[in-house]
């Protein structure tokens, strides 16, 4: 079974949606990395020198190759990042071995049958 990894760049209050969406779509877990910030094309507007900015979360998601275009879509819709800028970025790369994942595949071998 080969993996991808999917990394979510998103706001911190559509964290959970996103979680629940993936899931959905037949991710088997995650990791959150909380307080996040970055800036995009533009900086970052302060006030008195704090900087007016949303935390974000980073998730991380390792799911199976089969599953991973569609589960990447449905973040980008739920975490709304095409319809306005600044709101988040999903992106996934090759995941070449990962270990630990012994229950994932278990869990995954029936509905990757299926798909393929």
């Amino acid at each position: 079974m080969h993996f991808k990894l999917i990394i979510a760049l998103v706001e911190d209050d559509k964290t959970d949606a996103v979680l629940d969406a993936a899931r959905e779509k037949g991710a088997t877990g995650a990791t959150v990395i909380t307080s996040a910030r970055g800036e995009g094309l533009r900086r970052s507007k302060t006030f008195f020198g704090l900087t007016l900015e949303t935390q974000r979360d980073v998730l991380l998601f390792l799911v199976e190759e089969h599953l991973s275009r569609e589960i990447l879509e449905k973040i980008a819709n739920v975490g709304e990042f095409d319809e306005k800028p600044g709101t988040g970025i999903a992106f996934q790369v090759d995941v070449e071995d990962a270990v630990g994942v012994a229950q994932q595949v278990a869990s995954l071998t029936g509905v990757v049958e299926e798909k393929i």
